[in-house]
């Protein structure tokens, strides 16, 4: 194990920042050295936060801890929880893809489908080439959603959820909390994608400064906004939060067929509640601020 020195964290920072400015990796193949995804935040957690033990009764009781999640990788290592660090990143969207988001009203944009599809490839070569790099200075380390076991269910009390969600794993990180759609707000906006890595080494944890999961998101702060319910054309999103089933009914249904016939390739998305809204690029600021 690597206990707390001086760089650590700042070198983890330094690999992803370097991975995601190399134009021959970050491309959205739309045009010639158009980035995927504009400049990364990111955060660290220490495995034994007592938060990821109480996903099991807020996000689903199959979700893995980091102990859990690190041991299918290494399973002779037997590293304590307080022994493991969450490694957490935000991919921003850039401003070209949400502003071509942004003016649809029923699918998503070419560059929103594509960075959704080819740049989530990315994000998985970003998850292996950390992995690969801490490996170098001799850390274990491991990308839980790259796991064999790694698996989406239907759940009867929380919709479809995942053994591990990135989301989450950005929350406990430091690195945002959810709006009323689900959506992470985190300091460079909602219209992001994100991922973690967890390596067997202690590197102090992003402080988080929030006290509430949805401290950030305008309706829940003050009841106010609702945009992201007026952007969901699924009709998904009311005052009671996210309806994943109509959500998944309408992107399968009729979001999936439309980019195929459409832009050509087969894609998974529609991102209209994460733009076109106050949230889309930062934290909404509310009337007392």
């Amino acid at each position: 194990m690597v206990n707390i020195r001086s760089g650590l964290s700042r070198h983890v920072e330094d690999v992803i920042t370097a991975f995601m400015d190399d134009g021959g990796v970050n491309t959205l193949w739309q045009d010639p050295g158009e980035r995927a995804w504009a400049r990364p935040l990111v955060g660290f957690s220490s495995g034994d936060d007592p938060m990821w033990e109480a996903l099991r009764e807020v996000a689903d009781p199959l979700h893995w801890t980091p102990a859990e999640a690190f041991a299918q990788a290494w399973p002779d290592m037997q590293p304590g929880p307080a022994e493991l660090t969450v490694i957490s990143w935000v991919l921003p969207q850039t401003e070209a893809t949400r502003a071509e988001n942004r003016s649809q009203t029923a699918f998503p944009s070419l560059r929103w489908a594509r960075t959704r599809t080819f740049g989530e490839e990315i994000n998985d070569r970003l998850k292996v080439h950390l992995v690969a790099s801490l490996k170098e200075l001799g850390v274990e380390a491991v990308a839980p959603t790259l796991l064999p076991n790694f698996s989406w269910q239907n759940s009867p009390r929380f919709g479809f959820s995942s053994t591990w969600s990135e989301r989450h794993a950005a929350f406990i990180s430091g690195l945002g909390t959810f709006g009323l759609c689900d959506g992470l707000i985190t300091p460079l906006g909602k219209a992001m994608r994100a991922g973690s890595v967890i390596a067997r080494m202690r590197v102090p944890a992003t402080p988080r400064p929030y006290t509430t999961h949805t401290q950030y998101c305008l309706f829940h702060s003050s009841g106010a906004c609702m945009k992201c319910a007026q952007r969901c054309p699924a009709g998904a999103i009311t005052e009671q939060g996210h309806d994943k089933e109509k959500c998944f009914n309408y992107i399968f249904g009729l979001v999936i067929p439309y980019i195929k016939e459409h832009y050509g390739f087969d894609g998974y998305s529609c991102g209209l509640c994460q733009t076109g809204v106050p949230c889309e690029a930062g934290i909404p600021a509310t009337k007392k601020e």
